[in-house]
């Protein structure tokens, strides 16, 4: 089974949550209560995004993280490659050093590298912008309506 790791499930859920507010500079502890994460969690993940360029810093008292790009500009490849690495299948596409105990008699040694590019492409099809659903994720505080008698007013 293919299956990414918690932490790049975290970082799908906080780069959501960058790009749900693209632009907005936002604290980890901003990001925690947002997401539902745990802030150190938050602050970790948000440290290899930064390091994968993905997201940038802003010091200060109003400092936090923002995306480097659009939210169509980025791909679950260049997500799930920051957080696990390359994109490799078995350890064939990753180029192991030490040969597996059935390299001598494999039929598929040669095609790995096929099914690990039609996977990547895959997933570089699917950008941050696809994965998040502004109505759903995240809303904005409602600010309170004009009551009938405030809107009267206006009008005079």
């Amino acid at each position: 089974m293919l299956r990414l790791n918690r932490m790049t499930d975290y970082a799908i859920v906080v780069l959501g949550a960058l790009a749900h507010r693209h632009g907005d500079v936002l604290a980890t502890a901003h990001l925690a209560e947002l997401t539902g994460l745990a802030q150190p969690t938050v602050a970790k993940v948000s440290k290899i995004l930064l390091a994968a360029d993905l997201v940038e810093t802003q010091r200060g008292v109003r400092g936090g993280y923002r995306l480097t790009k659009a939210p169509a500009a980025i791909s679950l490849v260049d997500i799930v490659e920051a957080m696990e690495g390359p994109i490799a299948v078995t350890d064939c596409v990753d180029g192991a050093q030490d040969p597996c105990a059935v390299s001598n008699c494999c039929f598929m040694s040669n095609h790995w590298n096929h099914v690990n590019l039609a996977i990547r492409n895959a997933l570089n099809d699917v950008s941050l912008e696809d994965l998040t659903d502004p109505a759903q994720l995240f809303p904005l505080p409602v600010s309170p309506s004009i009551t009938e008698d405030d809107s009267q007013l206006s009008r005079q």
